[in-house]
């Protein structure tokens, strides 16, 4: 046998071979960090910029990519093993789905996708779930929930926010006829040593728990899951050696070939549920416009920011009059309820503000991280029964997860380039409500070059034209002089 696997956690394996082999393997599992030459470790030469997933000394290797070793070792004519508790023990189908979801008496009927998910997952015991915005991917996670907890296991559910954690369990509640789980709620200042059946948690309330903590549970579940590319996240991860069943979800993921593989490692191989151009077509999601506004500057301003760094354009054109007094206007005059994005809160969000409550008669609603987890949801509820209102909210408290379906228009008042923070942001738009059939993006650019000088800012709107195009999504372009 060339390659042997074996288990050592629920986090990791070990793969037994050659040194000849695990060198070359670990060759085919090394990947350049995105970024990593801004790090201060790779400027002053003690880190060479790149990840490797599997230690050659050890052979120890994330367990969630035992399947890609499987795909290695056959493009290269290594035999293959595999050790039996490495199989899954249950295959679940998604006839079995549909009766387990009457056995619990779900109001909703799962659509074939959402049971073809659930029924891969449970069969699997692992997975990272691509699941877009108003794919229905709560109530994959419900069903996953009630099955392994009608197994005898314990669940823990991690989510981004505390509107997400009330989000999830109103969610839970709804899916079982309005009716209380034995669910416990954990954000700041409260008790994490409470046993109930689901738990859902930020990840900022558990991050810095030790390992013990975490042999409570057997499932964990994570959301918004391209987040746990992140230190603190990983560590979560890495902490839950006991539990044998992982599940990730995430609307989309960014592109970058190491965080996929690190997300797979941590969760298992990915599987998409649904494509967001096919609900927009079978009309499970709102029809969907990009208006791309494109502003031009004076050759003033122009000459005036052409030597700036990034971080120095951003605040010039968050602070621009002219620029802010237009986002004003459009917010209140469009038809509709109307979310605007921006990410400072004291130099952009507050001083929006006034000029918004000032340019029109609609109600704004101003959501920042210093705003309690109640009131954001006493929000949620009041924008779902009127069509005349705004929300002016920072990327990090709404960009991602949030569920509002009386939502009409999305104005991003700050530039970006991440493709998870675009098509997540776009998500919060898509979804269908009473009246609502169609939904607007209003991407605001800014046009500061200076002869053949680019400004960061209009590269930045060009990356996200190629997400838009290769995503499918339909846009026109306007130029307005400010």
């Amino acid at each position: 046998m060339d390659v042997y696997l074996e288990k050592i956690t629920e986090v990791y394996i070990r793969v037994r071979a050659e040194p000849s082999v695990l060198m070359e393997m670990s060759e085919h599992f090394t990947f350049d960090v995105p970024g990593a030459h801004f790090s201060p470790a790779y400027k002053n030469k003690m880190w060479d910029g790149k990840i490797r997933l599997l230690h050659v000394m050890t052979g120890r290797i994330y367990y969630g990519l035992a399947y890609k070793i499987q795909e290695w070792c056959k493009s290269r004519d290594y035999s293959f093993g595999i050790d039996n508790e490495l199989i899954p023990e249950v295959t679940f189908t998604p006839e079995q789905v549909i009766e387990f979801n009457e056995d619990i008496d779900c109001p909703y009927t799962p659509r074939t996708y959402q049971c073809m998910a659930t029924s891969v997952g449970i069969s699997r015991d692992r997975a990272l779930f691509l699941s877009p915005t108003a794919s229905g991917k709560s109530l994959i996670i419900y069903l996953l929930a009630r099955y392994h907890q009608a197994m005898g296991r314990s669940v823990l559910v991690v989510v981004p926010t505390i509107t997400l954690v009330a989000q999830m369990n109103g969610d839970f509640k709804e899916y079982n006829n309005n009716k209380d789980l034995d669910c416990h709620m954990i954000k700041a200042g409260v008790d994490k040593y409470v046993d109930k059946d689901y738990t859902i948690s930020t990840w900022q309330s558990l991050h810095k728990m030790k390992a013990d903590y975490f042999e409570r549970f057997d499932v964990v579940i994570g959301d918004e899951a391209h987040n746990f590319t992140s230190k603190s996240l990983i560590g979560i991860l890495e902490k839950c050696i006991h539990m044998k069943y992982r599940y990730g979800f995430t609307g989309t993921l960014d592109g970058s070939k190491t965080n996929k593989l690190v997300l797979e490692g941590l969760f298992g191989p990915v599987l998409e549920v649904a494509k967001t151009k096919e609900l927009i077509a079978d009309g499970t999601l709102s029809e969907f416009d990009i208006k791309a506004l494109v502003f031009e500057y004076t050759d003033a301003e122009r000459k005036e920011v052409k030597g700036m760094k990034y971080q120095e354009e951003i605040e010039w054109i968050i602070s621009h009059e002219r620029r802010n007094k237009f986002i004003a206007n459009l917010a209140q005059t469009i038809p509709g309820n109307t979310l605007i994005l921006f990410n400072f809160v004291e130099k952009h969000g507050k001083v929006l503000l006034p000029m918004i409550e000032g340019a029109g008669n609609k109600k704004v609603h101003f959501i920042h991280g210093g705003i309690s987890g109640e009131e954001r949801e006493r929000i949620r509820h009041e924008v779902e029964q009127s069509d005349e209102n705004i929300i002016l909210a920072s990327y990090g408290t709404f960009s991602t997860g949030t569920n509002l379906k009386r939502l009409f228009n999305l104005i991003t008042a700050s530039p970006s380039k991440s493709r998870v923070r675009v098509l997540q942001s776009i998500g919060r738009i898509l979804r269908k409500g009473e009246g609502k059939f169609k939904a607007t993006l209003y991407d605001l650019a800014d046009d500061l070059q200076w002869k053949t000088k680019q400004n960061y800012v209009i590269q930045h709107f060009k990356e996200r034209i190629k997400i838009y195009a290769e995503t499918g999504f339909k846009f026109k372009i306007f130029n307005i002089k400010l």
